[in-house]
């Protein structure tokens, strides 16, 4: 008797641990919260360059380009004159003087600022026909962007000195794509300059989704089939030495399925791997926060993972296009349709 009262004794012990320290989580997971900042009607943004927790530049349809040099609070909105109609889709800032934005097409554009937004540069044109700039990256002064295929061959351009001049790259060469596959110009993101120097990207589209290298094609196990579907973005964890990796899309003309929307990679040894609860919806961009804290979003909503990926959770069913952790701070920005700019509070 007295045996058996000591286990019960222990076994209450145990439960109610367990429940005490499973507070903390649970406090952490409902703070998680969305909170809007100064945005601007009628246009839709893309393009999302978080420089640190002040600075932060946003880039969209209509010529518009934002900037915020005090966290969001409130921003100044530029039309690029002489390109009022076009759609920058991706930026990157360098500081609060120093940016660069892509317009996709008719034709593709590149342009420069070195005074805050007052003037621009073109840094870059291409009039062929068929091509559509996607997505561009930086590593310190090293860029490269990425467009839809061009005779069959994906295009890839680098630049070594910060954007100011641009060079056709080795791997629109090397590197082969099927017919019907392509690039998702949804967030900026689906490019990655890694350690420095190493090209990563992943494709999708009507037939197959890839995740691509120089040395490297890996079919991804993600919804595809449809002009619609595949791979819209890609993050890698932010250390020179890190191997993980995540990828998320789905099928933005069904943005509630959950369906092949998310894959969790290693990059060395390579390995690819499905997340136990994914997240709740098409995604067209994803982000770390730390090791194994990430965010995602699309236009069915936002979710966010404690646990490197493995599970997801939803916690807002605002839509927007791209999110972005600081580089050099905590601060986690999101921005979308109808000019809407937002922050995470974790």
């Amino acid at each position: 008797m007295i045996r058996l009262s000591v286990k019960i004794l222990k076994a209450v012990r145990l439960k109610l641990f367990l429940a005490c320290t499973a507070v903390p989580v649970t406090t952490t997971l409902i703070a998680q919260e969305i909170i809007p900042l100064a945005s601007t009607p009628g246009i839709s943004i893309r393009g999302l360059s978080v420089l640190n927790d002040s600075v932060i530049w946003v880039s969209g349809s209509s010529g518009t380009v934002g900037i915020s040099t005090n966290g969001g609070n409130s921003f100044r909105w530029i039309k690029v004159p002489g390109f009022e109609n076009r759609d920058f889709r991706d930026i990157e800032g360098f500081d609060s003087n120093v940016a660069i934005i892509m317009g996709v097409a008719y034709p593709a554009i590149i342009l420069k600022t070195i005074d805050g937004g007052l003037q621009w540069k073109t840094v870059f044109i291409d009039s062929t026909k068929g091509m559509f700039l996607d997505a561009m990256d930086f590593s310190g002064s090293l860029g490269a962007v990425i467009g839809d295929p061009v005779g069959g061959r994906i295009f890839i351009s680098t630049s070594k000195n910060s954007g100011d001049s641009w060079a056709a790259s080795p791997i629109s060469r090397n590197v082969a794509i099927s017919d019907g596959e392509a690039f998702f110009a949804s967030s900026g993101t689906n490019i990655r300059i890694w350690r420095d120097s190493v090209l990563l990207f992943a494709s999708g589209g009507k037939k197959s989704s890839f995740f691509l290298s120089s040395k490297m094609a890996y079919r991804l196990p993600m919804q595809q089939g449809r002009e619609s579907t595949g791979a819209n973005s890609l993050a890698i964890f932010p250390q020179r030495n890190a191997t993980k990796g995540i990828v998320v899309g789905g099928d933005f003309a069904n943005d509630t399925s959950n369906f092949g929307n998310c894959v969790l990679l290693t990059l060395s040894p390579f390995s690819m791997s499905k997340p136990e609860t994914p997240p709740h919806g098409y995604r067209s961009a994803v982000d770390y926060i730390s090791a194994d804290t990430l965010i995602c979003c699309g236009t069915s909503g936002v979710d966010v993972s404690i646990d490197g990926g493995k599970n997801w959770r939803l916690i807002s069913k605002e839509s927007f296009h791209v999110c972005q952790k600081s580089r050099n701070g905590k601060m986690v920005v999101l921005a979308g349709s109808k000019g809407r700019v937002a922050k995470l509070s974790w």
